[in-house]
Formats: structure tokens, sequence, C-alpha cells
């Protein structure tokens, strides 16, 4: 919903739980809608540094069931490689019925760039 006031733009990161554990996620966000969630979702993460949904509540994005919704980009993915494996195998567990153990890869250029964004989050 748009409402008055400053569109939210800035880096941002937001501590999150997709059931194992916390972790950071780190994007930028650019918006002037105020999100409110229902009673049935819950938020993505609680924010560190930024915005968030509305800028009052200290919360990020939605998840319900396997639906995940976020104002982050910046390229978000490639910044939280994490998050892109966690995305992936929820799409092969949902195909075959069971979760992967993915191989790791070599994500060093990926954590470089999740520890720039988180660094930028920091400084405002």
């Amino acid at each position: 919903m748009r409402e008055s006031g400053p569109r939210l733009i800035g880096n941002v990161s937001i501590e999150v739980d997709l059931g194992t554990g916390p972790k950071v996620l780190a994007g930028f966000e650019n918006h002037g809608g105020r999100t409110h969630l229902g009673p049935d979702a819950e938020p993505l993460g609680r924010v560190l540094n930024g915005h968030g949904n509305n800028d009052r509540d200290g919360h990020e994005g939605v998840k319900r069931l396997n639906l995940i919704g976020t104002y982050l980009h910046g390229p978000l993915l490639p910044k939280n490689a994490w998050l892109a494996d966690h995305l992936i195998g929820l799409a092969i567990e949902r195909r075959t019925g069971k979760r992967p153990e993915l191989e790791p890869l070599d994500d060093r250029l990926e954590s470089d760039s999740h520890e720039s964004a988180l660094r930028a989050a920091s400084t405002g």
C-alpha cells in the first residue's frame, strides 16, 4: 500500500531462519509501498539495517509455506548464494519428493559480494 512519506531506499541486512538456523540476508531496497502482513503470514526476517516492509515494525519480507516475498534486490541471489541453494533445494524437493544434498561449489566470489553488501548495509 502506498502511504505518505519518503521512498525507502538503501542497503539492507535482515536476519532470517528458513529452518536451518539464523542467517543474514543482504540486499538493496527501493520502494514507496508499505507492507503490513496479515495473520496467516510471517515476516521473512528481522531488519538489522535498513527500512524493511514499512519502516516501523522491524520486519522485512514475508514467508508462508514455501513462498518467499521480499523488497530486497540488487541482485539478491548472487549476493546470497545460500538463499539460491535453499530455493534450488525446495524446487528439487517439490519435483522429486526428496530434499537433495547439493554438492558444495566454490562460493568465494559470492561470499565476497555478500560481505560487501553487509558492510554497505551497516554503514548506511
